[in-house]
């Protein structure tokens, strides 16, 4: 079986966090892609741990953060501030269906790589361009970071307890959305670059993402005019659906109508609450919340939480637990899925994460492991613009490409 997106080559100037999730959601697929580096410290988050890779020696090689947005690529470490450098990416770019950077607004221009020099060698390319506030606009300009970004976007404002100060999501939320939004865009201009032999521009913000992704949040203040605060674990529109403690931790109740409800209090020994005109349907439970809640946290305290994930599991009640990392990846189904992964390398095994995409005509390749800074140079260099070991050797001697 043939991967989704074999035979695509995307050139990928991007580092962080956002722009290599969505060229490694591309890699997943199928796509060759080429992740250009600066030569001897690559990627910033090679250098962002603990925690750190070691291989089987002991050599720290790189971080666990690099590891987690570069799986299935290849490494060039070219220097793009040199000449001869930015002549090889243009040479690539000719060569490739997509580009996708995230460089400040206009940083590429001084080198001739953005967007009007490299269409003006590929006019079917597909260049994404990733900034936190876009190409244009008061704040386009400005370097934007995930969590200044979750900050001014308003999710924060609704993260965290009542009352309490504001909390940012526990991950990089803002840039995994805008990665995820990144691939969905590049698809899209793909395809229209296949029926039209048309390229295009692709202007992708992390602001601009992670206000979209404020959903019902977003909606409920345009709808009513009123900004919506932090209410912890609390559903903004349904009742019961956060956590509640048990005997011996907590539990998830995630009840979203009214069939749910009455077969919870059933199976909990209150069958009355069912029809109870304060709690008979969802609008009225969310109304009554200071009513319902209390009762709900004595009942849930009277069993472990291994107790109540058993009945209520039998019961199609929605629930779940509150998982550590290590107890998710322990988790049966995570087991039977297989979402832990170790993926054979130069180096001995590296641990991932495996890929949500599952397509049954034309699966994610079989993955492969990170690569080190400039990996795959001489591969790159020799295949696709025809270099040989001399020239290359010449361009590692003066400079222009490198390793670690």
């Amino acid at each position: 079986m043939v991967a989704p997106l074999a035979g695509v080559r995307v050139l990928d100037l991007s580092r962080v966090l956002a722009g290599p999730w969505a060229t490694m959601q591309l890699a997943d697929l199928g796509a060759e892609v080429i992740k250009v580096e600066r030569p001897g410290a690559g990627d910033d988050t090679r250098a962002w741990g603990p925690p750190w890779f070691y291989n089987e020696a002991g050599e720290r090689l790189t971080s666990s953060y690099y590891l987690s947005a570069n799986r299935n690529k290849k490494s060039l470490a070219i220097d793009l501030a040199s000449e001869r450098g930015q002549e090889i990416v243009r040479a690539l770019a000719a060569k490739s269906d997509i580009v996708v950077e995230n460089f400040k607004q206009g940083g590429l221009k001084a080198y001739g790589l953005d967007w009007d020099s490299l269409k003006a060698v590929n006019p079917k390319l597909v260049y994404c361009s990733i900034t936190g506030f876009g190409q244009d606009g008061p704040r386009a300009h400005e370097a934007g970071y995930d969590f200044m970004i979750q900050g001014m976007s308003g999710l924060m404002s609704v993260t965290g307890p009542i009352g309490g100060e504001p909390y940012r999501v526990g991950v990089a939320l803002a840039d995994v959305l805008t990665g995820l939004n990144a691939t969905i865009a590049i698809l899209a201009a793909l395809r229209h670059a296949e029926a039209t032999g048309e390229g295009q521009q692709i202007d992708m913000a992390l602001f601009d993402v992670a206000v979209a992704s404020m959903a019902n949040q977003a909606l409920g203040y345009l709808a009513s005019g009123e900004a919506p605060g932090r209410i912890g674990n609390e559903h903004p529109s349904i009742t019961p659906y956060q956590a509640f403690p048990t005997r011996d931790g907590h539990i998830i109740l995630a009840i979203g109508n009214d069939g749910q409800f009455s077969r919870f209090v059933r199976q909990a020994g209150r069958p009355e609450l069912a029809d109870d005109p304060r709690f008979t349907t969802n609008a009225l439970r969310t109304a009554n919340r200071p009513a319902l809640v209390p009762i709900i946290t004595e009942l849930l305290a009277a069993r472990t939480t291994e107790e109540w994930m058993a009945l209520l599991s039998q019961h199609a009640v929605p629930c779940g637990p509150i998982n550590s990392l290590d107890a998710a990846f322990a988790d049966p189904q995570a087991q039977h899925r297989g979402l832990s992964l170790s993926m054979p390398s130069a180096h001995g095994a590296v641990p991932g994460v495996r890929s949500p995409h599952r397509l049954s005509a034309s699966p994610a390749v079989e993955p492969a492991a990170p690569p080190m800074v400039g990996e795959n140079n001489a591969e790159v260099l020799a295949e696709l613009l025809g270099l040989n070991g001399s020239e290359i050797d010449a361009l590692l001697a003066t400079g222009v490409i490198g390793a670690r």
